[in-house]
């Protein structure tokens, strides 16, 4: 019986480690060794060139540019978009008329396509687009912000938090109805008011969700592209080219596949360490005496 159950169990696992094998392992170690070679899918010959690839793009001004540019999304925009999804579960997680649909119009944009939203966005700021247009209803010469290095990744980064928010929401929301209502009664027995349930109740138990919410929204935002491809190109004047895009164009613009492949694992290093740093930090705040 014990290995009829093995058997069976086995079998049941062997298309998911084939699917992890093929799609998953593979292309991970594969890329893993093309960082090390000068591998080009037009060239016939590759060579191993050990870490020559990983000091060219730390000594390539263009890959420090799109690093700048990433780390300008990933700080302006992590802050809001948690401020703003931690409010928006606030306001609708208590019962009124009409919190579904609140909570549904929230949590929509999330689930819309990127593509069809940076579109939208990206007809919203065209020079004669409807975002202009109500500039100069009331007397403002609204710019060509897509066009202007100045303005185009601001103007990406506030779709953004305006798109990511309401996924987060949800997830607040989850942890808000985790925390057990006796707390808020007893602090409201006590004379607390809503900031001070706020501050000494509900934030302190929000932490292991906003660890959560913060690496979660951290890696995503590392990995930012489809919305820079379908806006702005990484232009003007590479004002917009982050790392995933500037990646994309080495691989399949120019064909440096294994230069690439440096790259992507520059930000796997990346990603891996602002993500321990968040972990760490909440974690010490957890263990200091309250």
């Amino acid at each position: 019986m014990r290995t009829h159950s093995r058997a069976t169990a086995w079998t049941l696992l062997a298309p998911w480690g084939v699917a992890f094998v093929l799609f998953g392992l593979y292309p991970f170690a594969f890329s893993l060794w093309t960082s090390f070679t000068d591998y080009s899918p037009i060239r016939t010959t590759t060579r191993f060139v050990g870490v020559d690839n990983y000091a060219r793009a730390l000594t390539d001004p263009a890959f420090w540019n799109a690093l700048r540019n990433t780390a300008v999304f990933v700080v302006g925009t992590i802050p809001f978009t948690t401020a703003l999804a931690l409010a928006l579960a606030l306001a609708v997680q208590t019962a009124f008329r009409g919190r579904t649909f609140f909570r549904v119009g929230f949590f929509l944009p999330s689930v819309v396509s990127v593509v069809v939203l940076s579109l939208v966005f990206k007809g919203l700021y065209a020079p004669g687009g409807s975002l202009n247009g109500l500039l100069a209803r009331i007397g403002i010469e609204g710019p060509s912000w897509l066009l202007d290095p100045r303005t185009a990744l601001p103007a990406i980064m506030a779709m953004d938090v305006w798109s990511a928010s309401g996924y987060y929401m949800v997830i607040f929301l989850a942890g808000l109805e985790a925390i057990p209502r006796e707390l808020y009664d007893a602090a409201r027995l006590e004379g607390a008011s809503w900031w001070g349930c706020l501050t000494l109740i509900t934030l302190p138990l929000l932490r292991p969700t906003l660890l959560f919410v913060l690496v979660v929204n951290t890696v995503r935002s590392l990995q930012i592209f489809a919305e820079v491809f379908v806006m702005t190109g990484g232009g003007p004047l590479n004002s917009t080219t982050t790392i995933v895009y500037y990646l994309y164009e080495q691989a399949f613009y120019r064909f440096h596949m294994g230069y690439a492949s440096a790259v992507a694992y520059l930000l796997f290093a990346i990603t891996l360490v602002l993500a321990w740093v968040q972990m760490r930090l909440v974690a010490q705040r957890e263990e200091r005496p309250a």
